[in-house]
């Protein structure tokens, strides 16, 4: 993405790195706080369907990760924002991006989750979309891969190390690695279907 489209994408001034990326080796804790945030989310959620998934680097055991839970949460329309920001907003969670245009994704942050942690980043995506159906399934690859999960380790050290104005510009350097990555996990997953 452009500095400009990752501005566009903010509600508010996105914040700038200008630095390296901050990497720390797995940390146990992780699961924990993922599942303490989701409990009190889907006790604010009742009203809507929703599911709920720990996704990203630290819900991948033996993964180095940045110290941010990431949290997907899938319902019918997540254009209505109506229908669950005002919902978790009494728990620390703040709308910080939007974007109609990529399958309706939008990012809500909070801060102060837990001591192993900075944030957490909560995706919202429409239910069966594309981009959720990707997430799960490099998260659910990476778990069992080994060969995958080091070359991912790997890739993210050295790029970690470089400068970046955006997180965005990190995230998107390793959009190669994660092609291919993702191009096994399909393979593999249409391999034990035949099987």
């Amino acid at each position: 993405m452009t500095a400009e489209e990752i501005e566009a994408a903010h509600v508010v001034a996105p914040p700038k790195l200008n630095g390296p990326v901050t990497l720390r080796e797995y940390d146990p804790r992780w699961p924990g706080v993922f599942e303490r945030e989701a409990a009190r989310m889907r006790e604010r959620l009742g009203h809507v369907d929703h599911r709920i998934e720990h996704v990203g680097s630290t819900s991948v055991p033996a993964l180095p990760a940045k110290p941010v839970i990431d949290i997907l949460l899938t319902v019918s329309d997540s254009g209505d924002e109506a229908s669950y920001v005002p919902a978790l907003e009494p728990l620390g969670f703040t709308l910080v991006i939007r974007e109609p245009d990529w399958y309706e994704h939008r990012v809500l942050r909070k801060y102060d989750l837990d001591p192993s942690v900075e944030s957490a980043n909560l995706h919202v995506l429409p239910e069966g979309c594309e981009e959720a159906v990707r997430m799960l399934r490099f998260r659910d690859w990476l778990r069992t891969d080994s060969g995958d999960r080091e070359l991912y380790a790997d890739a993210k050290r050295s790029l970690s190390g470089q400068s970046w104005e955006y997180m965005q510009n990190y995230a998107d350097a390793k959009s190669r690695v994660v092609a291919a990555i993702l191009e096994r996990a399909m393979a593999g997953e249409n391999g034990r279907r035949a099987g």
